[in-house]
């Protein structure tokens, strides 16, 4: 059978070769470039959703390309048993912008896989007995059995029940809560800066302060979550920054790359020592082409100076967005925004709906719970385009076209 029968075959009649995991996605987009999108048919869309927290620069971003392409031609892989030269230089990038005392960077592909090695980098330092990881409830961690079952949401682990043990959930932003569940198994505590997926809620003033000193006490490990928030994205190079304390462990992902697939673990140095050769792996985690986009990202996050940038804009949006009578009130910090819309304006949709009505009109954003939308522009967004995004959502609920 040729490449073409092949093709012609999977696309035959009513049968998709896809599985229908994602269900049925609402456009298909062949094109971007800097903040915009365009689909199939030619029509420009306003991307303020950043394919979920990732392409911070933008789409296309002419420096990514170039790094990319050049790798490319000179070697895509070599797998692990080798080193490659981009691998030493974007671990120490990381490292400096972590800025929490010496640590090392341990690649992965994927924010799911990151939070995988995290779970048993933690589990191998405490050794037996100190198994068990505590973190949140309306958390998000990932999809593979244990980083799912870290996550929570009970919602999305019924289908796949029973769960791998060792995980407990506790009320986000209520240190007395972890206190009370520290007993001398657990071994770990795993919290995201900003709960992105759970709707985003920032960690409250005073937060991951006290969850580090009851960790320190406890002898526990403090894991961040910052695969959504990652590389400036709130205001700071981290979200844990802003608490101003010294994690254990840190999850990265998404902007890393700039949409090239790649994620890291950084650990300080004493509790990345316990990885030793064979502990975990990855076929093609770190590999040349992966990495030769994430360094050439990290330089323009950089250069850009990004958390001064995404600060700066982000309160632009909010303040822009509070000028409206749709908006109950804003959360999130930097370009990490959530859009509570007020029940009147609503008017019985949910915000599904709501973007769907904005997807219509060419801006992109998703309700992240039924009643909030999430924003997350590149970085390269402007104050124009905030205003235009803002008068999108705006006709999309005035309008209040007919739900089906």
């Amino acid at each position: 059978m040729t490449a073409e029968q092949a093709a012609a075959w999977g696309a035959t009649g009513e049968h998709s070769p896809l599985m229908d995991n994602y269900g049925s996605p609402p456009r298909l987009f062949v094109e971007g470039s800097g903040i915009e999108l365009r689909d199939r048919e030619g029509n420009r869309y306003l991307d303020f959703l950043g394919g979920l927290a990732v392409v911070a620069l933008g789409h296309a971003h002419p420096v990514i390309e170039a790094a990319v392409t050049a790798q490319a031609r000179k070697l895509v892989h070599v797998s692990n048993l080798f080193a490659n030269e981009h691998q030493a230089p974007v671990a120490s990038l990381i490292d400096g912008l972590i800025a929490s005392g010496p640590g090392q960077v341990l690649f992965q592909n994927s924010g799911t896989e990151a939070v995988e090695a995290a779970i048993k980098l933690a589990r191998k330092h405490q050794g037996s007995g100190r198994h068990k990881v505590i973190s949140a409830l309306g958390s998000f961690h990932g999809r593979t059995l244990a980083a799912l079952a870290a996550t929570g949401q009970p919602s999305k682990h019924a289908p796949f029940a029973p769960m791998p043990e060792g995980f407990i959930h506790v009320p986000y932003n209520d240190a007395s809560a972890i206190a009370e569940a520290l007993t001398g198994e657990v071994g770990a505590v795993l919290l995201e800066s900003v709960q992105g997926e759970g709707g985003v809620f920032p960690a409250a003033p005073g937060y991951l302060e006290t969850v580090r000193s009851i960790c320190d006490e406890a002898g526990a490990l403090l894991i961040i979550d910052e695969i959504q928030t990652g590389f400036g994205r709130t205001g700071e190079w981290f979200g844990f920054q802003h608490a101003g304390i010294r994690p254990d462990i840190v999850t990265m992902a998404k902007a890393l790359g700039n949409g090239f697939p790649v994620a890291a673990v950084w650990a300080r140095a004493e509790v990345a020592a316990s990885f030793t050769p064979g502990d975990h792996g990855s076929t093609f985690a770190g590999q040349p082409l992966a990495l030769a986009a994430a360094r050439a990202a990290l330089g323009e996050y950089i250069g850009m100076d990004a958390p001064s940038v995404t600060a700066e804009l982000g309160a632009y949006l909010e303040k822009e967005a509070g000028t409206r009578s749709w908006l109950d009130h804003a959360r999130g910090t930097g370009l990490l925004i959530g859009l509570e819309i007020t029940e009147r304006a609503l008017a019985g949709r949910k915000a599904a709906q709501l973007a769907k009505s904005c997807l219509d009109r060419g801006l992109i954003v998703n309700g992240v719970t039924p009643t909030a939308l999430r924003l997350a522009p590149p970085y390269i967004v402007t104050k124009e385009n905030i205003n235009e995004a803002i008068s999108i959502i705006d006709d999309a609920i005035t309008t209040r076209d007919k739900e089906k």
